[in-house]
């Protein structure tokens, strides 16, 4: 079965910011539903290609993980049992397993945490200034262990909470505390070099 085509399925980064899908289309996705799971897709995307992104970067790779994830989410929906889990924290868990899978065959590179772009303009000085922050920003992130950078992004930027972030990543909620606590206190000691320059 064909999913996300490019004609009836965009997998455009500006779509808004889902919600969780409601549970009659659930229901309809698990019972083999086309037109249902068509939402399903358009509903999460967005969600789906931040993750990825976010762990492994931008281009063909984060597409072609991204359209496995959701068939792999067809193919397991006979199984999902919506009481059980929250339908995103389902759908992470299947984002990361594709992304684990497909690091076993290559080597990866990694892209920044966060790649929000900041709204509104200002002084051709605190564009730079920006800059300079997110640059700095990334090499931090960069620098981070990739499980440590796992959890900081589910948490921070995806508002997992730790029981959601332990279900997704296999791992006890101390061990994500713990991993999140390391990441900030790491990104702290390498910002502040940077975060102490004078204006």
């Amino acid at each position: 079965m064909a999913v996300m085509a490019s004609s009836e399925v965009p997998l455009s980064r500006e779509d808004p910011i889902p919600g969780e899908i409601d549970r009659f289309t659930i229901e309809a996705c698990r019972r083999g539903d086309r037109v249902a799971f068509r939402r399903f897709v358009l509903c999460y995307q967005r969600l789906v290609f931040a993750y990825l992104s976010r762990l492994l970067g931008r281009g063909p790779l984060v597409e072609d993980l991204a359209q496995e994830t959701f068939l792999r989410a067809h193919r397991a929906f006979p199984r999902f049992e919506p009481t059980s889990a929250r339908t995103s924290t389902w759908l992470l868990t299947i984002a990361r397993n594709c992304a684990l899978d497909d690091r076993k065959r290559r080597a990866l590179s990694t892209l920044p945490l966060e790649d929000t772009e900041i709204a509104g303009h200002g002084t051709p000085e605190t564009e730079r200034q920006r800059a300079e922050l997110g640059q700095a920003l990334e090499q931090a992130a960069l620098a981070l262990p990739q499980e440590q950078r796992e959890a900081l992004v589910l948490a921070e930027l995806h508002g997992l909470t730790l029981e959601e972030i332990g279900a997704v990543t296999a791992t006890p909620i101390s061990t994500v505390k713990t991993r999140i606590f390391r990441a900030r206190e790491r990104l702290r000691a390498l910002l502040a070099p940077f975060l102490q320059e004078e204006p």
